[in-house]
């Protein structure tokens, strides 16, 4: 019974009723803040996991452009139809196709002028890079010994160039989708 003799109430006091809404309302925002806590969680781990994918990536894609750009960027007018299939093989896409190409128009030219180019790869950096895509520049000295029309000694030439190269990662290992230079000039002209 209530203090008034009549029947009790069955709504809770007003001081209660306030003391309940708050409580109500500090769980829902600590609900909000644990979801949004637990998407950001998730977002960084993820993030991380791209960049220590794209760590791993940028090394191995580099040893690749290391190992691949003397043979890519090297000929000798002996074996030539050989050096470009070989560089074909490292190649995918548009530059697959360029090589190609390649055979048949440099190849007469060497031939005639018994072009020898040597590439050496002196520095190598990352760019950029994704776990499935990596830009690499590279620094090269390039030998070149060719024998002009109407001369019988060859001439020589070394070069400074730069070469890009993007990789991209092709059934569990890396080819170059895109090369690009960047001749320099001769050390001391």
């Amino acid at each position: 019974m209530s203090r008034e003799g009549g029947p009790a109430s069955l709504e809770p006091a007003p001081e209660r009723r306030g003391g309940r809404a708050a409580y109500v309302a500090a769980v829902a925002v600590l609900a909000l803040l644990a979801a949004v806590l637990a998407a950001l969680v998730a977002v960084t781990y993820f993030r991380l996991r791209e960049l220590r994918d794209g760590e791993a990536a940028a090394a191995e894609a580099l040893a690749a452009a290391r190992t691949y750009a003397p043979d890519m960027l090297s000929y000798d007018y002996r074996t030539i139809d050989a050096d470009l299939a070989r560089a074909r093989g490292y190649a995918t896409g548009e530059l697959a196709g360029h090589y190609r190409e390649l055979a048949r128009a440099l190849a007469p030219t060497v031939k005639r002028q018994q072009t020898v180019q040597q590439a050496v790869v002196a520095a190598a950096a990352v760019e950029s890079a994704t776990p499935d895509r990596v830009q690499v520049l590279l620094f090269m000295n390039m030998g070149t010994t060719k024998v002009l029309p109407g001369e019988k000694e060859p001439q020589k030439q070394v070069v400074q160039n730069r070469a890009r190269f993007v990789l991209v990662r092709s059934e569990g290992h890396w080819l170059v989708s895109e090369l690009s230079t960047l001749i320099g000039n001769a050390p001391g002209s």
